[in-house]
């Protein structure tokens, strides 16, 4: 006899196995008289006092344990090991080592692969799938197969198209990077002041966007980078991670910047991090990153050197083993002292007890609650689906052959080797899904498919299935084609030789084109850009959908969209270049700017002004949005500090120091009004891009994104929406020596086709005192 359990039942039984999962504390456990009374279990004291008793008590040979992510119990003072690597890019991971499915915890929900989601380009959505995320997370916590230190997002920008970790990324834009990372961050993280519900972590800190490319590997890549990329680009969504989202924890990479390993740069994690961000958390490496400049780059001449220079670069948790081998010694030999492993101790040992971990019973805790009960739940499967919805980004619609009837088109052929895929949908870093549902059996909720495979993998090295495909095509009444990429052709580690479709899937795709009877739609899996000029030339294919890798509901979006139940708003956050970009053009060129009487084009949007395939920000919908400019100022006085006289600081056509300025809280209101022109309802991201005024040399990127929002808009009506852009931010410009200035003069802002000149001028203060 088959058991059938109600909903209330089940919500019982899952109750019953979330109290039997109670995980025992970490330290500080009340039923533990003899270490319960210590002052740092005392959850009344202040943290500070709290770290410092722990650090009195522990030996040198303890605290060297504690510097590694498997961190080692203290017993005599009831502290259980920790193992400090979690994953959770989008969604609960089991990547690192913290966190194991099984059991209670089958699965977590797995979200769209983040270039998919940073396509919605909506900030509150990425700060809801963090607060899901961290229920999750915190729920398995409780259940004893997960950590509270998740080393995610991946903040780093998407500069060259062939980067196998792009995928993980937000995209090209500075701005858009940092915007992710702190709503995601603000997510995970909660709003409980201090406490933490789980801690975050910004990674792979910097100039880190290669993996292997043409021999050339991270591990021994030295990223030449002048002060001005370093300052306008590279550090833009660290800081904002680190100042805006408050972050827990940033991660150093393997590579070198300008000579110099980053995990062993103290002007880099101790100045800037640390100094000028102000990091309320902790700094790690990234795996084996210590050995790595040791053992492969060989940046010191003994192991204990290495310890050393980490740690007093300002490094303070060593995701592997080297720093507990060889800190020690470092100590005993006089190239460490034994404060500087409390520093680093400070930092780790205070986040964990700002998550709790030192307060004794977790289900007497806030969050303690959370169980099984709240992983994969419908409303968390709900968020997932609505995020692939948002960052499917429609390309093509020749004729407004999108979106597919069900009426017209009863069959339709589905084709490719991405039509039928589970795991493809969840791209890297990603866990162990909820379920699946796949391209195929979307569309099969609609109309009756007729599926054939046409290439036997991503790879598509032979033609054996062609005929099988374009026969399919020839029979129904639409074809969709779904192609792209996968986890063989860009990943960690695995950089891309080309732009192109791989193997033979161009000629796939123009064979069953030409033989299809009905219209004919691509849609792209893939984290990185496609040169398919020939799918957006080519007459007979009528759409292009980008899809990126859109988590476990993958197959549901995509079909919603193709047929018209969903209304894509998706825009692309990385420009497609043409295959002929690459040309000459090495990954290990690390230059943002164009050098055109070198031969050299430049990367992403705001330096590249070549062709481009679809451009950043590229996206159409099955309605028009028609946005004009309600009001906003002609002209903004910029004040100086009493002490710099406009006709001495500047005059048009100059740019000011921000540092000279006071312009902390002064910002640019612009009040946009959205028109839904058509049948549809509809959401749109409003994208606001300025271009700074011309004479500022080798600054000035040709434009960038100052702000976005979006806004859904009702068929035949109108939305006003009001954006401030913060003035130092976002009008400012990076100067060759990595000064931010100002440029005074006209700025021209571009909304779609709406454009509004602002000029900034300078004005001055009365004399204001240092």
């Amino acid at each position: 006899m088959a058991l059938t359990t109600t909903p209330i039942l089940l919500l019982l039984l899952l109750g019953c196995v979330s109290n039997t999962l109670a995980r025992d504390p970490m330290a500080c456990d009340p039923k533990d008289k003899t270490t319960s009374g210590f002052p740092f279990c005392r959850a009344s004291l202040a943290v500070e006092e709290r770290v410092k008793d722990l650090l009195g008590r522990l030996t040198l040979k303890e605290k060297v344990g504690l510097l590694v992510n498997t961190a080692v119990a203290v017993p005599r003072l009831g502290i259980k090991g920790y193992e400090w690597w979690s994953e959770a890019l989008h969604g609960v991971s089991n990547v690192g080592p913290g966190t194991k499915f099984g059991g209670a915890f089958p699965g977590a929900t797995s979200f769209p692969q983040v270039i998919t989601t940073a396509a919605s380009f909506n900030a509150s959505l990425w700060e809801a799938i963090g607060r899901v995320v961290s229920d999750e997370a915190r729920a398995m916590y409780n259940g004893g197969v997960a950590g509270l230190t998740y080393w995610s997002p991946n903040v780093n920008i998407f500069r060259d198209p062939r980067w196998g970790r792009g995928q993980e990324t937000p995209g090209e834009d500075p701005v858009v990077v940092g915007k992710y990372a702190a709503s995601y961050v603000k997510g995970l993280q909660g709003t409980d002041g201090n406490r933490l519900k789980v801690a975050a972590c910004c990674k792979h800190f910097t100039a880190y966007d290669l993996d292997n490319w043409n021999g050339v590997d991270r591990f021994h890549f030295d990223a030449k980078v002048s002060k001005q990329d370093i300052v306008d680009t590279f550090d833009v969504p660290f800081r904002m991670c680190v100042k805006e989202g408050k972050v827990a924890s940033v991660m150093c990479s393997y590579n070198k910047v300008n000579g110099v390993p980053t995990c062993a740069d103290p002007n880099l994690l101790k100045k800037t991090v640390r100094g000028q961000w102000r990091l309320d958390g902790y700094i790690v490496s990234d795996c084996d990153s210590v050995g790595v400049f040791y053992n492969t780059q060989h940046y010191t001449s003994t192991p204990e050197e290495a310890a050393a220079d980490a740690i007093k670069a300002g490094l303070d948790l060593d995701c592997g083993p080297f720093l507990a081998q060889h800190s020690e010694d470092a100590v005993k030999k006089g190239l460490l002292n034994e404060v500087d492993i409390n520093n680093a101790l400070i930092n780790t040992l205070t986040v964990q007890m700002r998550l709790g971990m030192f307060d004794g019973e977790p289900s007497a805790q806030p969050y303690g609650n959370l169980g099984p009960q709240d992983v994969c739940t419908p409303s968390n499967q709900f968020l997932a689906l609505e995020a692939a919805t948002q960052g499917m980004v429609l390309l093509k619609n020749h004729r407004t052959s999108l979106p597919l009837s069900t009426r017209r088109h009863r069959t339709v052929a589905v084709i490719g080797p991405n039509s039928d895929v589970n795991v493809t949908m969840i791209g890297n870093y990603a866990g162990v899904a909820c379920g699946y549902t796949t391209p195929l059996q979307g569309i099969e909720r609609y109309t009756r498919a007729i599926h054939q495979i046409g290439c036997a993998d991503v790879a598509c090295s032979g033609d054996q299935l062609f005929e099988a495909a374009t026969n399919a095509a020839s029979q129904a009444d639409a074809t969709i084609l779904i192609m792209g990429l996968d986890q063989s052709i860009e990943a960690e580690f695995k950089d891309r030789a080309g732009l192109l479709l791989p193997g033979r899937q161009q000629e796939l795709v123009t064979k069953v084109a030409a033989a299809s009877k009905g219209p004919v739609v691509l849609v792209l899996m893939s984290g990185g850009p496609i040169d398919v000029t020939f799918a957006k030339n080519d007459p007979r294919i009528s759409g292009i959908l980008w899809a990126g890798y859109p988590g476990q509901a993958g197959g549901i979006a995509i079909s919603d969209v193709v047929f018209g139940i969903s209304n894509p708003g998706g825009k692309l956050p990385m420009t497609w270049y043409p295959q002929e970009y690459l040309t000459n053009l090495p990954m290990t060129a690390m230059d943002m700017r164009s050098r055109p009487s070198k031969g050299y084009p430049g990367r992403t949007y705001r330096f590249y002004n070549g062709p481009v395939v679809y451009p950043f920000g590229y996206g159409l919908s099955y309605t028009k949005f028609v946005h004009s400019i309600a009001s906003a100022p002609t002209v903004v006085s910029v004040p100086l500090d009493g002490h710099r006289k406009p006709q001495n600081t500047t005059t048009l056509g100059k740019a000011i120091r921000v540092t000279h300025t006071r312009c902390n809280k002064l910002s640019l209101g612009v009040h946009v009004d959205v028109k839904n022109m058509g049948n549809r309802d509809g959401t749109h991201s409003i994208l606001v891009f300025s271009k700074p005024p011309a004479g500022n040399g080798h600054w000035a990127p040709h434009k960038q994104l100052v702000a976005f929002e979006k806004v859904h808009v009702p068929a035949g009506s109108q939305q006003r929406v009001q954006i401030n852009i913060h003035i130092c931010k976002f009008l400012s410009v990076v100067d060759r020596s990595g000064i931010r200035r100002i440029p005074m003069g006209e700025h021209n802002l571009h909304i779609g086709d709406a454009r509004h000149p602002v000029s900034l001028q300078a004005a001055t203060l009365g004399v204001i005192k240092s």
